[in-house]
């Protein structure tokens, strides 16, 4: 089951919407505005945030101070603002929760969540100090290595399947884009 908020009232005129085809030759159910016609489009939200990662290997998490998930540890990362790349999203996420100073690397995850109408954009970054100063959401920003890591306290899936990716692409030696879909 997918979840939706529905749409009750037109943003172009405040009128009452209803939930139907489009004329427009569209094949989903769209919030359709009954004064103005003007058509609702619901899309997903982007959720971007980094893997930091310092010279040693160690990953930076930080533990959750807000809910969905209090208490639970995630990788820096929130929604993307309007007028932000994917990139900037993810480095301002990153400053915000963990306090932490990066130099941004290359996309590495891109996991799509669809239960939840979201797609999760993970990039590696490259911590410039093991120095931290977490913001209101994060109780606490800390280094793991793979064998430190609370895996049992992870908040999120998405941030799971990430760790567990880059952990076997340092392993390997080389790292790719890892693209998957959370059921």
């Amino acid at each position: 089951m997918t979840f939706r908020s529905p749409i009750k009232h037109c943003r172009a005129c405040g009128a009452a919407v209803a939930y139907r085809l489009p004329d427009d030759g569209d094949t989903r159910e769209r919030a359709v505005c009954t004064v103005c016609g003007t058509i609702h489009y619901e899309n997903p939200l982007n959720v971007v945030g980094t893997v930091p990662v310092f010279a040693d290997g160690r990953v930076l998490l930080c533990k959750r101070n807000i809910e969905p998930r209090w208490g639970k540890w995630t990788l820096p990362a929130g929604f993307m603002e309007l007028d932000e790349t994917t990139a900037e999203g993810a480095a301002r996420e990153t400053e915000e929760e963990a306090g932490a100073h990066i130099t941004m690397g290359p996309l590495f995850s891109l996991l799509s969540v669809p239960r939840v109408g979201q797609v999760h954009l993970f990039y590696l970054a490259t911590l410039l100090s093991d120095q931290f100063n977490p913001g209101h959401e994060t109780i606490e920003a800390r280094l793991f290595s793979e064998d430190e890591v609370p895996w049992d306290e992870i908040a999120f899936r998405t941030v799971n399947e990430t760790l567990r990716c880059y952990f076997a692409d340092r392993k390997r030696g080389s790292f790719g884009l890892h693209c998957i879909d959370i059921e």
